[in-house]
């Protein structure tokens, strides 16, 4: 698997891939619009950025390619690929707690504090896609 070569799409489930994380130089798609809101994605081998209508969204690094994103009020949910292991954060409801699942696994829980920023480390290693699952408790 690769990066998304359109730097941001709509999948035919309705949900949401991004990120190109073997391009060398920075490129950035804004104002692409889903759902009724705007959406810009900034990205390149070193960091992958996603926000919502100026508000964070997704953030790694070094650069994934996200596919699937899916965000509602319970949770979240994607599959990352990339070069390496990363680190992701997510920007959530502010203290709210989760239940955390990487590769199908439970991880544990986490509570976001005030500006409702969630931080993940996901091992990459030789998997094509490592689904993530962040579920609101």
């Amino acid at each position: 698997m690769s990066g998304i070569k359109e730097l941001i799409r709509t999948e035919e489930d309705g949900t949401l891939s991004f990120g190109a994380y073997e391009l060398a130089e920075k490129a950035k798609k804004s104002d692409y619009e889903y759902q009724g809101d705007l959406y810009k994605v900034k990205t390149f081998d070193e960091i992958t950025k996603l926000e919502k209508n100026g508000m964070f969204v997704y953030e790694s690094v070094p650069g994934t390619a996200v596919h699937h994103f899916h965000s509602t009020q319970n949770g979240v949910s994607f599959e990352v690929e990339g070069k390496e292991d990363a680190q992701i954060i997510l920007g959530l409801e502010d203290n709210a707690e989760y239940k955390i699942y990487i590769n199908d696994t439970n991880v544990g829980k986490m509570v976001t504090q005030m500006g409702g920023k969630l931080v993940l480390s996901v091992e990459i290693g030789a998997a094509d896609l490592v689904p993530v699952k962040v579920v609101k408790l």
